[in-house]
């Protein structure tokens, strides 16, 4: 046929799947994914890397000595200038109370990593010398880390401010900071109002886009921020409609797909225990209602890529019952995922940031909230993994 009327014909096809339900598929996979085997999926060769770890540390408060050495987690991870380098939240006792910062490292490999440092400021008023230090109050401030963002040739790093005492307080920021001379510099606000989930990606159009949630997002829902091309602080801001009433979306990543729509997935806060689904057809403008998908989900952080070969990866918690164990799954449209590797597991492992760089994936994330690793994983080894031919069940 020729291939002008068959670009209809595939179009409509892909619009089909969007709407679908199905995410994930194959022989392997069972009717109900909740039933599958998570332990008994194909596993490949990693080399593993420990970059910060908390869980050992002491000298914290007394008022804080049930917070066994602090948290570490909110790992993202770019490649710039010859370098690696990581980020990730660090601070007293449970996640986000007051007094949080970001750190960061950097690595020539990504596996042998320089001794972390912070990248933001004490919070104001917020520091170790505060009587609001460590605990979860909107009399004090927390930075949130946000992820490297790669823009002009610079890189920027990206961290939400806001009070502590929920999620998240009405002085909600999105900030920048410029590395400069070894040390990270204010760079100004990047938009009010908002906690991103990944930074900007540039969609075809050439703007910007990044996901946003306000401080009233349970009610208000998700946002997407298109722009960021004339200046930092220049976005204009769409809902996604049905992203706070058909679910408690939480946490959304996206892809572009290979017709140049847009493809975002979300966890679900109402704990169904799988990923939502919605698609855009104008470059982030308006949004399809989130669909629940068949993808099982810890009501967990996911970290998503398209890959330079057109591929897409999904890194998840897919074990709805906890965050463990950690795989990978692969996609040749970035709608339906037809292998699910296992990465690692038989512990506590979330928040999950996928890149590709060279011949390999790496990935970091936080174990048990209070140590920050990274896997380096071959792409050759996920191509020679083969899925079984029969369902994976308990």
């Amino acid at each position: 046929m020729n291939s002008i009327l068959l670009l209809p014909l595939l179009l409509a096809a892909s619009s089909a799947a969007a709407d679908s339900t199905v995410m994930l598929a194959g022989p392997w996979l069972p009717a109900n994914s909740h039933q599958m085997d998570f332990t008994a999926l194909p596993r490949i060769p990693s080399e593993h890397a420990i970059i910060s770890n908390v869980s050992a540390s002491g000298g914290l408060p007394a008022r804080l000595d049930h917070a066994k050495g602090g948290v570490n987690q909110h790992n993202y991870l770019v490649h710039h200038d010859g370098q690696f380098w990581a980020m990730w939240s660090d601070g007293p006792g449970i996640e986000d109370r007051v007094g949080q910062r970001v750190k960061y490292a950097t690595s020539t490999d990504g596996l042998r990593w320089n001794p972390p440092q912070f990248l933001t400021p004490v919070p104001p008023n917020s520091g170790p010398d505060s009587p609001h230090y460590g605990t979860r109050t909107d009399k004090g401030m927390r930075w949130i880390a946000r992820g490297f963002w790669k823009r002009d040739g610079e890189l920027l790093a990206l961290a939400s401010l806001d009070e502590a005492a929920g999620f998240f307080g009405p002085s909600l920021e999105l900030r920048a900071f410029r590395f400069h001379q070894g040390t990270w510099d204010a760079a100004g606000v990047v938009c009010d109002d908002a906690i991103n989930n990944f930074p900007p990606l540039k969609l075809p159009s050439g703007d910007w886009m990044l996901s946003r949630r306000r401080h009233d997002y349970k009610t208000s829902g998700v946002h997407f921020l298109v722009g960021g091309v004339k200046a930092l602080d220049d976005w204009q801001s769409f809902p996604v409609l049905g992203s706070a009433s058909e679910l408690k979306a939480e946490e959304p990543d996206w892809w572009i797909l290979p017709d140049n729509r847009l493809a975002a997935v979300f966890r679900d806060n109402q704990r169904s225990g799988f990923l939502f689904r919605s698609v855009s057809e104008d470059q982030g403008r308006t949004w399809s209602l989130p669909v629940k998908t068949n993808f099982p989900d810890a009501t967990s952080k996911i970290s998503g890529l398209r890959l330079s070969d057109g591929r897409y990866v999904l890194v998840s918690n897919p074990n709805p019952k906890k965050r463990d164990p950690m795989t990978l799954a692969v996609s040749d449209d970035g709608l339906v995922f037809t292998k699910m590797l296992y990465l690692v597991g038989g512990r506590h492992i979330d928040y999950p940031h996928v890149m590709e760089h060279g011949d390999s994936l790496f990935i970091a994330f936080a174990g048990g909230k209070q140590t920050v690793e990274v896997l380096k994983v071959k792409l050759s080894d996920v191509d020679a993994a083969k899925m079984p031919g029969r369902p994976l069940t308990k």
